[in-house]
């Protein structure tokens, strides 16, 4: 009974892991079966976010010198890495948030695991792309450009896409609504601003106020 439940778990990951790639070339209707008919799984919507995450990673060390030259001794991987998952986890944060405003109907979850699945075109296109770069020369490398340009567009129109399934806007409500969301984005890059501003200070005037009274004892 136990060997057949897990059996039925992983088909179901295996079948929403596929369902991906229906998302991204019907997005219309393969986002809106993603939430409202349960095709995704946060098991799958992870899987891609830690691909997307391997193949960024991936393309340091396998691309070639003639596309991307990498300082390791300057390079911070966590930071690498952020650039991904900050705007990723602002995003879904902030679109989330203005729902009540907007009339969404769409939830956190929803929307986190919608924006994973709108990942899927990086790693589907960058990782071949990433071996196709070493045996590419010089004067073909507007194909290389385009076609990582191509991935990082199609990425952000399944965003677009998928917001308007997810919280059931028109087209017009729904650009709006990205616009709002980029606004919030940028009004929770300035509150953490100010958050990690004000530990600093906190932290500079308890050491100053530290390194005060050792020097009156």
């Amino acid at each position: 009974m136990e060997t057949s439940i897990r059996k039925s778990k992983f088909q179901k990951y295996i079948g929403s892991l596929k369902f991906a790639l229906y998302c991204i070339s019907h997005p219309l209707d393969g986002f809106w079966d993603l939430t409202h008919e349960k095709r995704g799984t946060y098991a799958a919507a992870n899987t891609i976010l830690a691909l997307t995450l391997l193949v960024r990673v991936m393309k340091l060390r396998y691309t070639s010198f003639i596309f991307l030259n990498v300082y390791w001794e300057e390079l911070n991987l966590f930071l690498y890495l952020a650039s991904i998952l900050l705007p990723l986890m602002m995003f879904v944060l902030g679109n989330w948030a203005l729902t009540t405003l907007f009339d969404g109907k769409g939830r956190l979850g929803q929307v986190y695991m919608a924006s994973c699945y709108c990942l899927t075109p990086y790693p589907l296109l960058q990782f071949p792309l990433m071996i196709f770069s070493n045996f590419v020369t010089v004067d073909e490398a507007e194909f290389y450009m385009v076609i990582s340009g191509l991935s990082v567009v199609w990425c952000g129109l399944l965003f677009i896409a998928a917001m308007g399934q997810i919280h059931e806007y028109s087209a017009g409500k729904n650009i709006l609504f990205m616009v709002a969301t980029l606004f919030a984005m940028l009004v929770i890059i300035f509150i953490l601003m100010l958050f990690f501003s004000m530990i600093l200070q906190g932290v500079a005037y308890f050491m100053s106020l530290g390194r005060e009274l050792l020097f009156r004892l």
